[in-house]
């Protein structure tokens, strides 16, 4: 009975918000959703027709894709990825490190997509001055809702990364630290079973000869 109740104890359910591949799937789709937004069209300035370049249309007026209103949100949403991804095979350290990785990108996608939100005519002026050849124009700029959007993907993303140090007490790390302990409470059951390459790697690094 008490060996019963110590590996209830020492087995705790994982939640489903702190499963690893839910919580690296939602961050990664996060990030890819703020990424998504940068290819769509952020501002449509319409212009004076004596100021149009031929590239431009002057009933649909210039286009401003997010990658060019807020060039910083596609490198972000990249590093807020490769965070994600990351933080699924790293250690307990390393985790924290990832976590204000992904919150610092977060939080600059917020700001710069509310920059955007908040002074679109100085967020297309770039992409006014490349085709026309004309900067400083006082024109009439539309915002699409794809800053908004990236303003709270960005932000859930934060949320989601502020998730990982709590959720990382129920992951197990695939290292010779993490699985040393459970091998030695074992007893003889650890050795069934043919090792995997990475158990392999791990007895070769302590001097053991796993043949």
């Amino acid at each position: 009975m008490s060996g019963g109740s110590t590996l209830k104890s020492t087995s705790p359910a994982v939640p489903r918000w702190a499963r690893k591949s839910t919580l690296v799937l939602v961050i990664a789709a996060l990030a890819l959703a703020v990424f998504g937004t940068t290819t769509q069209t952020w501002l449509t300035v319409h212009l004076d027709p004596t100021q149009l370049g031929q590239a431009v249309n002057s009933q649909d007026g210039l286009q401003v894709q997010g990658s060019k209103a807020a060039t910083t949100v596609t490198a972000l949403a990249l590093v807020a990825l490769a965070g994600g991804l990351a933080a699924s095979i790293a250690g307990r350290i390393a985790r924290w490190i990832i976590t204000a990785i992904i919150l610092l990108a977060a939080a600059g996608i917020v700001s710069a997509a509310a920059i955007v939100q908040a002074d679109p005519l100085a967020a297309a002026q770039g992409s006014i001055a490349a085709a026309t050849g004309i900067s400083g124009s006082n024109v009439q700029v539309d915002v699409t809702a794809f800053p908004a959007l990236a303003v709270v993907a960005g932000a859930l993303l934060g949320l989601s990364a502020l998730a990982i140090v709590p959720a990382g007490r129920y992951w197990k790390a695939r290292t010779k630290y993490d699985t040393a302990p459970t091998r030695a409470g074992a007893g003889t059951a650890a050795p069934a079973g043919s090792p995997d390459e990475i158990d392999s790697w791990d007895r070769l690094s302590r001097g053991d000869d796993p043949t």
